[in-house]
C-alpha cells in the first residue's frame, strides 16, 4: 500500500499553505471559475471563496484575480504568483514524499491495511497512577 504524505506550511500565524488551497488553485486554473472549481473538489462555493480570499490576503500579492459579469460571465484567473505557489508547493511535496518514503520504509512495511478485528474490543483504560489517584 502506498503511503500518503500531506503537509502544510505556516509562514506566519496568519499565513499558511496546504494541500487544500493548492488543490483549489489548480482547480481554478483548470476551470476558470470558482464555482466550478469548488464543485469539482466537492466543496461549497462559500468554503472555496473563503479559502481563496484568505490566500489572497495572506501574501503581499494576490494569487488570483476575478472579473465580474459581462457577456461571457465572470471568472477567476491565477496570477503569476498563484502559478508560482502551485509550482513551489508541488515541487516541495514531491521532495518530501520521496524523503518520507525512504525514511519511513521500515515503519510502512508494518502498517496493517485494515485494523485488527479485535483492536477496539481489547482496549482497556489505563490504570491511574497512585499519585494521580491521591490528588483527586
Amino acid at each position: 500500500m502506498k503511503q500518503t504524505v500531506r503537509f502544510r506550511v505556516d509562514f506566519t500565524p496568519a499565513c499558511s499553505l496546504g494541500p487544500g488551497k493548492v488543490d483549489l488553485l489548480e482547480s481554478v486554473e483548470r476551470t476558470g471559475s470558482l464555482r466550478q472549481a469548488a464543485q469539482a473538489l466537492g466543496m461549497s462555493y462559500r468554503r472555496a471563496w473563503l479559502l481563496l480570499d484568505g490566500l489572497n490576503r495572506s501574501f503581499s500579492e494576490p494569487a488570483t484575480t476575478a472579473s465580474v459579469g459581462g457577456q461571457g460571465g465572470g471568472g477567476v484567473k491565477l496570477t503569476p504568483f498563484g502559478l508560482e505557489i502551485i509550482r513551489c508547493y508541488r515541487s516541495a511535496a514531491q521532495a518530501i514524499d520521496a524523503l518520507a518514503r525512504t525514511e519511513l520504509q521500515s515503519i510502512a512495511a508494518k502498517a496493517l491495511a485494515t485494523p485488527s478485528r479485535n483492536a477496539g474490543a481489547r482496549r482497556k483504560r489505563l490504570a491511574r497512577s497512585t499519585a494521580a489517584a491521591s490528588r483527586g
